[in-house]
């Protein structure tokens, strides 16, 4: 006993010496590296342009993003510093027309200052506040808002903070709804060929794009694919494009008929698809997916996240094929890209178990719905009503078409495709016979030449090579034909030079 509590003193007392000895201070941890713009912020001193740039390559890691090039002798990453209506500016002065709304999202044009405001006067009342067994009155206005613009069975509003959240949503919601209804086995979702529908585990196993997905196998199972829409590779096999979307949309049936009806919860597609170069489909494809749908009890889910809020000339591009989906997928336009949103509109059938009993849906994100980002959508909601830009879109999206397709007298031009404000351009090595770029080709062509060229020549789009290679073109909704004329001149430009240049 003697020596235990000897050995216990002994070990009390090295406890004792341990707490009194002096602790190493955090910052002393920190004090080799350098923070230039905090010393400049802390100074009161604007960072330049060399500043900004060296801290960039050192500390940032950008999303799609090939590093190597920022890393050669004159390699720069761009910097953009200011935008306003449909230009942006860099860290050198260039000014750029955005031809692409950023990503998709800026629908009512750069630098509205009511909606800064709007966020600042929503800050100052309630700065935050989680979704969760509680609600706040600005999410409360957009719930009321979104689903006004919706097909009527749509009913009830979960929020997220982007369009791949609200898709993983849609799955989720989809199993437990069949669990609750007493089909469990009904968990698996169809999706199109080369359709995106986001980068999380859940949304990747969505999408279908091989290339994207190789890298972060194995994943989420029981995904599997039916064909899109792309009518100009497909003219040589139908007569027309209504008897092509019928066999298209008679797939979707063949895949949950192999599958197993049993075990198939929902298919989740784009209206108009945007990966692959903007693939339309007439009503009659829509239709027969309904009633495919119907049939075998699968949920439709509309993913609108960038059809959505006037992209296509109609609020949601739901409404103007004129179908109901069970669930619909919003985000980018919601809040035109000035604050993270996203919401997943649901069908009341899909919300009737959870009004009884004890049953939650045990899904949520902290920023779902935040205060802020719902009060800045509600005034871009007021201004796309006060400035009518989806009826800008309406009365000019012929124009656009127009203006795009007067460059088919391009050799490399093969197809101009799409809706409202939302076009892809596909290129070709042969336009009679539709002959494609290889992968090789194609790396050179867009990443190579094209996409450089318009970048230098002021014009922001995207070339994309996701399937056949195109130039993808989505400009705020606030532009006319002056600006379809700048746009145009500038892909001829670059696309003539791209050809001679392959």
């Amino acid at each position: 006993m003697a020596t235990t509590a000897s050995t216990a003193r002994k070990l009390v007392q090295k406890i004792k010496t341990l707490i009194k000895a002096p602790g190493k201070k955090p910052a002393a941890a920190m004090a080799d590296r350098a923070t230039p713009l905090l010393d400049a912020r802390r100074a009161g001193q604007e960072a330049t342009p060399a500043m900004l740039q060296q801290v960039a390559k050192e500390t940032m890691f950008l999303h799609f993003t090939r590093h190597s090039p920022y890393y050669t002798a004159k390699g720069e990453i761009p910097i953009i510093t200011k935008a306003s209506g449909h230009h942006f500016w860099d860290q050198n002065g260039k000014k750029y027309f955005d031809g692409i709304s950023s990503l998709f999202s800026v629908n009512a044009g750069h630098g509205r200052a009511r909606l800064a405001e709007a966020a600042a006067k929503q800050m100052k009342e309630l700065d935050y506040f989680p979704l969760w067994s509680h609600a706040h009155k600005p999410g409360i206005e957009l719930s009321e808002r979104l689903l006004s613009y919706a097909p009527k069975n749509l009913s009830r509003v979960f929020f997220t903070t982007g369009g791949g959240e609200a898709n993983e949503t849609a799955w989720k919601l989809a199993k437990q709804y069949f669990k609750m209804m007493g089909k469990p086995m009904k968990h698996k979702v169809l999706t199109r060929a080369v359709a995106y529908h986001g980068t999380s585990h859940g949304a990747l196993s969505l999408t279908g794009i091989p290339s994207m997905k190789k890298m972060f196998e194995p994943l989420v199972p029981s995904t599997f694919r039916v064909p899109n829409t792309n009518w100009y590779r497909a003219q040589d096999d139908f007569e027309t494009e209504e008897e092509f979307a019928l066999w298209a949309a008679n797939r979707v049936e063949e895949m949950i008929v192999f599958e197993d009806p049993d075990t198939v919860a929902a298919f989740i597609f784009e209206p108009i698809q945007n990966s692959g170069g903007c693939f339309t489909a007439p009503k009659i494809y829509f239709d027969r997916v309904r009633e495919i749908c119907n049939k075998y009890d699968v949920l439709i889910v509309a993913d609108e996240t960038i059809d959505g809020f006037g992209r296509t000339g109609s609020m949601y591009a739901s409404n103007f094929y004129g179908f109901e989906p069970d669930m619909m997928v919003l985000a980018k336009g919601m809040t035109s890209a000035y604050a993270p949103i996203g919401a997943l509109l649901v069908a009341e059938k899909l919300f009737e178990p959870f009004k009884e009993g004890t049953a939650i849906f045990p899904h949520g994100y902290t920023y779902g719905g935040h205060p802020v980002s719902a009060a800045v959508a509600l005034e871009n909601l007021d201004i796309f009503d006060e400035e009518d830009l989806v009826g800008n879109v309406v009365r000019n999206q012929d124009a656009f078409k127009a203006s795009l397709d007067s460059l088919k007298d391009l050799p490399i031009v093969g197809d101009v495709r799409g809706k409202g404000y939302f076009w892809a351009i596909e290129l070709v090595k042969d336009k009679t016979t539709k002959e494609t770029f290889n992968d090789k080709e194609s790396e050179k062509l867009l990443r190579g030449i094209l996409s450089q060229r318009l970048f230098q020549e002021g014009l922001y789009c995207r070339s994309d090579d996701r399937g056949d290679p195109v130039v993808q073109l989505a400009p705020p909704l606030t532009i006319g034909p002056n600006e379809f004329d700048e746009i145009t001149a500038i892909l001829r430009d670059g696309l003539d030079h791209a050809y001679k240049a392959m």
